[in-house]
């Protein structure tokens, strides 16, 4: 079964809920696991993108930004997505999109990233019940910021 954790994200500062998803893809990365992030739509993927060669000092975090027409690169142990079902990669989802994808139990485990403004919590609270409601095991952590 599908293991879901939730990273709520606390503080005076708002975090950018783009820079922790960067850093557990990172984490997951070197643990050996391959991951799919999936976006709200293409210009967050763009973000992404761009955010992933840049979030730390040194950092190099393999990775696709996945295109209509282009077949996903199965080598590459990330890959950044919007809308449909990725064609590789069912380990681990990071979610930054406001709702549960539909595809998501197909994947090992499903991070959910909760930024602290409160559209955004109440968006985490709702996919946090659909996943209660249906069984699955949940984890949150909470990360302090500034």
């Amino acid at each position: 079964m599908t293991r879901i954790d939730f990273y709520i994200l606390e503080g005076k500062q708002p975090a950018d809920g783009r820079v922790i998803a960067c850093r557990v893809a990172e984490k997951a990365w070197l643990t050996g696991h391959r991951v799919y992030i999936h976006t709200a739509d293409e210009r967050e993927a763009e973000r992404l993108d761009e955010l992933l060669w840049t979030f730390r000092q040194g950092s190099f975090v393999p990775h696709q930004k996945l295109e209509a027409g282009i077949p996903a690169d199965t080598l590459t142990p990330i890959h950044i997505g919007w809308g449909g079902e990725p064609e590789v990669h069912d380990e681990v989802l990071i979610n930054l999109a406001a709702e549960v994808p539909l595809f998501f139990s197909r994947f090992q485990r499903v991070a959910e990233i909760v930024p602290a403004d409160e559209q955004a919590r109440q968006q985490g609270r709702a996919r946090y019940k659909f996943y209660r409601d249906r069984g699955y095991p949940l984890e949150t952590h909470t990360l302090a910021q500034g």
